[in-house]
């Protein structure tokens, strides 16, 4: 059997990107075309439902079919690398059940976002969430190797970025570290991209993007699995950062802001409520992509759980943080919610949810924002959708930590 061509594979997907209206720039396609990204996914999973209704995770490598692997590697697809935090396609004996916690993005998503960046030569940038290392290549081809610094928590995965970084001819600045913090040690970069979803923007980022410099970030991440938008900001000379939302993306969370998943007794936990009253606002709206990501806005951490009980579907939203939530039934047409907690939370989403419906419920890039050292703040048809969330400081560069006022502050 003959070998495919990886460099016409490459030149392949270029022309697919083109094609299909995401690869515009010269620059970006001939980094497509240059780098490997067969260097970068040696392995990963396939995956599938089993009989059990659960996924199913298989290892891909050379070895199991070469040109069914290179085939895979150079479609416009998402490839899970690792899951649970540690299981990879090389430890991993057949196909294995878990939560997926490092991929290889698709083509599409990943050069989609770096033709946003509007970046120049010579420009140095900051990337947060290493990953593979493959979008990193991308930058290095097309920036230089010494203007690219890629920020990655886990340890293992970074080792292995890097190792391919080096194997395509990249010696960048490759970090092991919380990307939430940045890398104040190469700043001030023109450009800040990060390949992980986050609550909020981290105040770090602004102070470590140059004025005028552009902060492109995937936000609005909880248990939800959709609902999150790319903001892209431009850092403006008082230190704030302003923008707005460009499109709909989804990438897994980072790792500091991840959420485990509820278990057990769903209505013990909801058992005391402060407040209950009828709410005109169906909770049915958050199944949309727009209004999902208005209310993670709203409630961020929040996890969204369905259940049925007694012939009838409940409505959970917990903050296990803020030991918070809210339980909503229908009955007779009509919605009930149940609240308790320190914080109203389905209060807060009634709230974002009306203000979007007023303005005609427009799609998720009228939404515009701010970030300040004080907090955050997003707008939609010029009305305000959320209160200013508060930020607090721990220490400061380069040991920098930055937390919500929500969230429980660490050392």
């Amino acid at each position: 059997m003959t070998s495919l061509d990886p460099v016409r594979l490459r030149h392949a997907l270029a022309e697919r990107l083109e094609k299909g209206g995401v690869l515009k720039d010269p620059a970006w396609r001939k980094a497509v075309e240059a780098v490997p990204r067969e260097l970068f996914l040696p392995a990963f999973f396939t995956h599938g439902t089993g009989p059990d209704g659960l996924t199913y995770y298989t290892p891909v490598n050379r070895d199991t079919d070469e040109n069914a692997w290179l085939t895979r590697v150079y479609r416009n697809e998402t490839w899970v690398t690792q899951l649970d935090g540690h299981v990879t396609p090389g430890t991993a004996d057949g196909p294995v059940t878990g939560f997926p916690t490092s991929s290889s993005t698709m083509p599409s998503t990943v050069v989609g976002m770096l033709e946003s960046l509007d970046v120049d030569d010579g420009m140095n940038a900051l990337e947060i969430g290493t990953g593979t290392g493959y979008s990193t290549g991308l930058m290095c081809h097309r920036l230089g190797e010494d203007n690219i610094t890629s920020v990655e928590v886990d340890p293992a995965v970074s080792e292995r970025a890097d190792a391919a970084l080096e194997t395509a001819g990249y010696s960048t600045w490759t970090v092991t570290g919380d990307g939430l913090l940045g890398h104040p040690r190469n700043a001030p970069y023109d450009r800040t991209i990060a390949t992980c979803a986050v609550r909020r923007i981290p105040y770090a980022w602004v102070r470590q993007t140059r004025p005028g410099g552009i902060i492109l970030a995937t936000v609005g991440p909880s248990s939800w699995s959709y609902g999150t938008g790319l903001a892209k900001l431009t850092v403006q000379e008082d230190g704030t950062a302003e923008g707005r939302i460009i499109g709909r993306t989804s990438f897994m969370p980072a790792r500091a802001e991840a959420v485990i998943p509820l278990s057990g007794d769903l209505a013990a936990r909801a058992a005391y409520a402060d407040t209950e009253r009828r709410t005109g606002v169906s909770p049915g709206l958050l199944d949309d992509w727009t209004p999902a990501f208005l209310a993670q806005l709203a409630a961020p951490g929040t996890q969204l759980v369905r259940a049925i009980g007694d012939g009838r579907e409940t409505v959970y939203l917990f903050d296990t943080g803020r030991e918070a939530f809210a339980a909503l039934t229908l009955d007779e047409g009509e919605w009930t919610v149940r609240q308790g907690g320190p914080v109203a939370l389905w209060g807060a989403i009634e709230k974002s949810l009306t203000a979007w419906q007023e303005a005609g419920e427009p799609d998720i890039t009228a939404v515009r924002m701010q970030v300040t050292r004080e907090g955050h703040a997003y707008w939609i048809g010029g009305r305000q959708i959320t209160t200013p969330t508060r930020s607090r400081w721990i220490g400061d560069e380069p040991a920098l930590r930055w937390r919500h006022r929500h969230q429980p502050l660490s050392g």
